[in-house]
């Protein structure tokens, strides 16, 4: 019996392959073909979670009142710990009880935003090139994505002049990310004044995606939108456990801001979920209280790759400016190659993967992002390869 008539619905429909899936597949044809093979791709941290986060949630774990579900809004201990931490690193002052919720990850909570204010048809502004769950997650609730094309002769900053005023007036929300992923580019706090000041005169909701706040190098501290006055009257901002703690697969993040659009945003997932495992918060907890010492440690690991990829890539046509944060650089494709036949024939000729520019929107074409997970030996080989097939920058 013929199943045709089972069909997704349009909103699934809409959404072209999602790359990693696709670089999925690859990686395990070229694993059979025995090519070791060197991931580049993903933004997936190496190495173990840090070990006091490990032991609190083994302690969790052996304490039975953590074996039930979790409040919908996330424990209050980790909700404070969220608050603390940012009134600690920006001086944000947050209610535990109404600026902050926990998610299970920061993709599920961008993601699910969208469906929790977007309307089919809304316009809804963000960036290309950009993270993924920034434009699918409005196109799968049925948005109107309107491209913000990010320029390099601008720094990969948001033009906010360049949006048409009839385009402002009736846009809805505007997603962004700095530092951003896949750029890698930063935005000094004058842009965060600007945009909060476009985003109160259009009555916009900001959306920001703090993910990278602590992958910074070289003196430079991001800016978060919540330390702009008035910012939390128009906006909330993510931030995920998943790359300063190794924390990738433990599915942990959290959105604080503005409270109704927390609470809208909590309406929804109470419909969907039952929150993290409260043994995961508690490591989370733990987490976010770690010494500085821990982040200088993984400032300094992410800052000497950079450093050693920058100079070894420069030795094979590359100019690559330095970057001031994020573990990713944002590399040139050869003249005359595209994003998508230059991440193959990279991965084909060396077993390097990187991930093509144009999956993370039409503005990434031109461009493959490397991610700095493997440590300077692996690196060296990427060089290696890399010389030995003739891949350079012409």
């Amino acid at each position: 019996m013929s199943l045709d008539w089972i069909v997704p619905a349009e909103r699934i429909q809409k959404l072209p392959p999602y790359v990693f899936a696709r670089l999925d597949e690859l990686k395990a044809k070229a694993r059979e073909q025995g090519l070791d093979l060197i991931d580049l791709g993903m933004g997936n941290p190496d190495g173990p979670t840090p070990q006091p986060v490990v032991e609190a949630a083994m302690a969790a774990l052996q304490n039975p009142a953590n074996h039930g579900y979790p409040p919908f809004e996330g424990t209050a201990n980790f909700r404070r710990a969220i608050t603390n931490w940012y009134d600690r690193r920006y001086g944000v002052s947050l209610d535990p009880d109404s600026e902050a919720l926990p998610l299970l990850g920061s993709k599920e909570g961008l993601a699910h935003l969208a469906i929790a204010y977007i309307n089919p048809g809304d316009i809804v502004l963000v960036p290309s090139p950009a993270y993924p769950a920034h434009f699918r997650g409005p196109v799968i609730a049925g948005g109107q994505v309107y491209s913000l094309i990010l320029k390099p002769e601008n720094d990969w900053l948001i033009d906010l002049g360049a949006i048409p005023d009839e385009v402002a007036q009736k846009a809805k929300i505007l997603y962004f990310n700095y530092p951003s992923n896949p750029t890698a580019a930063t935005a000094p706090r004058e842009f965060f004044e600007e945009i909060v000041a476009f985003a109160r005169k259009h009555e916009i909701l900001l959306v920001h995606d703090l993910c990278y706040a602590e992958l910074a190098f070289d003196g430079y501290q991001p800016t978060s939108l919540l330390e702009i006055p008035g910012a939390k009257e128009i906006g909330v901002e993510f931030h995920t456990l998943s790359k300063t703690y190794n924390m990738a697969g433990w599915r942990v993040g959290f959105v604080v801001g503005n409270r109704h659009v927390i609470q809208g945003l909590r309406t929804l997932k109470t419909n969907l979920d039952y929150g993290i495992f409260a043994a995961l918060q508690t490591a989370a907890e733990t987490a976010l209280q770690l010494p500085d010492v821990y982040l200088h440690e993984v400032q300094q690991r992410y800052r000497t790759r950079r450093d050693f990829l920058i100079e070894g890539l420069g030795k094979l046509g590359w100019d690559i400016p330095k970057t001031k944060a994020t573990m990713y650089l944002w590399v040139k494709c050869p003249v005359g190659v595209g994003s998508t036949d230059f991440a193959l024939d990279v991965l084909q000729q060396t077993g390097v993967v990187v991930t093509p520019g144009n999956a993370f929107g039409v503005a990434g074409e031109g461009y493959v992002r490397i991610s700095l997970i493997a440590d300077c030996d692996r690196l060296g080989e990427v060089l290696h390869r890399f010389k030995q097939a003739g891949i350079h920058y012409q």
